[in-house]
């Protein structure tokens, strides 16, 4: 899960144009992209030719076939001059990964009138071609190197890649049914598979709830010091004293059956069958996985679960998300709204006090309920959701604002234009349930989206516009009006 993104980076240029200009530029983008993105394994050309770049088709054979050898999660193509449309494009679309096209801006023509590159002019024509030809591709606007346009759009189309990384052949971890009367969450499992590569993988609650009891029958070192370290990350006053073993053996058992599975989320049953053979809620559990970079989310909701996969690549897993009901509009704040649970809110994320509970909502009452409002800031909403076969991506940004107490974790977002919100959400193919993370993420979003077939970007706030106008001009995040 956790694995860096690995780029294929393909300059490319022709013939008749600077091989020296070329060459330097090779240079100075490889050098930026590594200063950009440390973290970022880089498989380049330096093998393919004595200057590193791809010049024309058969060379273009040879470097699909060593990047996806390689296993490439995308393709950055800069134009270090006019560049080779055919060569480009062809091998784009033997890698099959995301590619992003830019080319330096050009200087000045010479004293003599001599133009060493026509970046721009070789953009567009290697866009024509991979329209041709079917290719999926990201752009930024043709500027110079040291600038915000390429660099937050370079960082930009890194996040969409490992969003796209994840989310195509996923492979979501389904703990039991969903609950009996949640029909919003019914899902194609089939649909799933044929549209996007994603496989569901089921496990009865049944068996991870033996693989608590065995655990909890004969504590492992590792069970003693998960419970230990639950104790450290939040208050227990209150409860059975042998809560945080539970939770920790419910942790550990999730844990290592989606490692087993190569899972890259779960939908959890959360009730009533865990409340009555265990005495515990899962929410802590769930808080504590997601920290550790598996999403899960709630009442066996695979879309949500999806949601928060495709989120949390986004932030390449550095910092968790929360899986939230929108539930309630502020009561004096008409563009506010509640974003709460029961509680599975990753500690990490909370403002002040951190303190377990029992439910107060289940008829039993059951303990392991996290009690914590998030600490503030700017907030991302997304939803993967689809109806009748067709499948879309809501999002939105706000910022988190004051609001009445309540019980579990919470936070309240302020936007816009929340009658604008509700009505997409209401006319749309969505639910109560969305994936929010810290920090500003529709312009990834949206670029992930493009390289997805059969998914349809759905913004509310930012709008579409607002999102495209961020991009060219480079803006870190997107204003909404």
């Amino acid at each position: 899960m956790l694995t860096p993104l690995r780029l294929g980076f393909m300059p490319t240029r022709r013939r008749f144009f600077s091989r020296e200009d070329s060459l330097k530029y090779k240079g100075l983008i490889l050098q930026k992209i590594k200063a950009l993105a440390p973290k970022l394994e880089i498989v380049d050309l330096e093998w393919l030719n004595d200057e590193g770049l791809l010049r024309d088709v058969e060379e273009g054979r040879k470097v699909a076939k060593h990047f996806i050898a390689k296993e490439v999660d995308a393709v950055f193509c800069p134009h270090c001059n006019f560049g080779t449309e055919d060569a480009v494009t062809l091998a784009a679309k033997a890698i099959g990964k995301p590619v992003l096209l830019w080319g330096p801006r050009d200087e000045a023509p010479a004293a003599d009138g001599e133009r060493l590159r026509d970046s721009q002019c070789g953009l567009f024509a290697t866009s024509k071609v991979m329209q041709r030809l079917g290719v999926k591709f990201s752009y930024i606007t043709n500027s110079r190197l040291d600038t915000p346009v390429f660099e937050n759009g370079f960082l930009n189309f890194l996040r969409a890649a490992n969003a796209v990384k994840h989310f195509k052949g996923a492979r979501i971890g389904q703990v039991s049914t969903r609950p009996r009367d949640f029909y919003s969450v019914v899902i194609n499992e089939g649909e799933l598979m044929e549209k996007f590569g994603v496989q569901i993988v089921p496990v009865d609650l049944g068996k991870i709830i033996a693989a608590v009891k065995t655990s909890l029958a004969s504590p492992s070192g590792e069970l003693k010091d998960t419970a230990a370290a639950m104790r450290q990350t939040a208050d227990f006053t209150g409860m059975d004293k042998a809560l945080p073993e539970k939770l920790a053996a419910l942790k550990l058992s999730v844990q290592k059956w989606s490692e087993g599975e190569g899972l890259g989320a779960v939908a959890f049953q959360c009730w009533d069958a865990l409340q009555e053979e265990l005495g515990i809620c899962s929410c802590f559990a769930h808080a504590e996985l997601t920290d550790a970079g598996l999403p899960v989310a709630c009442e066996t909701d695979i879309h949500g679960a999806l949601s928060s996969l495709l989120l949390q690549a986004c932030g390449h897993f550095e910092a968790p998300t929360f899986f939230a009901d929108l539930t309630i509009r502020h009561p004096e704040n008409d563009n506010a709204e509640l974003l709460w649970h029961c509680g599975p809110f990753p500690a990490s994320l909370a403002e002040g006090k951190r303190k377990i509970n029992k439910h107060f909502v289940l008829p039993s009452h059951a303990e392991g309920v996290c009690n914590w409002k998030l600490k503030d800031g700017h907030v991302t909403v997304g939803r993967f959701d689809g109806v009748n076969g067709k499948y879309s991506l809501f999002c939105g940004e706000g910022d988190t604002v004051p609001g009445p107490f309540n019980q579990g974790t919470y936070t309240y977002l302020q936007v816009n234009d929340w009658p604008l919100w509700e009505e997409k959400l209401i006319y749309g193919p969505y639910i109560h349930h969305v994936s929010c993370a810290f920090g500003s993420y529709a312009t990834a979003l949206h670029e992930a989206a493009r390289h997805i077939d059969n998914l349809e970007f759905d913004p509310a706030s930012p709008s579409l516009d607002e999102i495209k106008t961020a991009l060219r001009q480079g803006q870190e995040r997107p204003s909404c009006r």
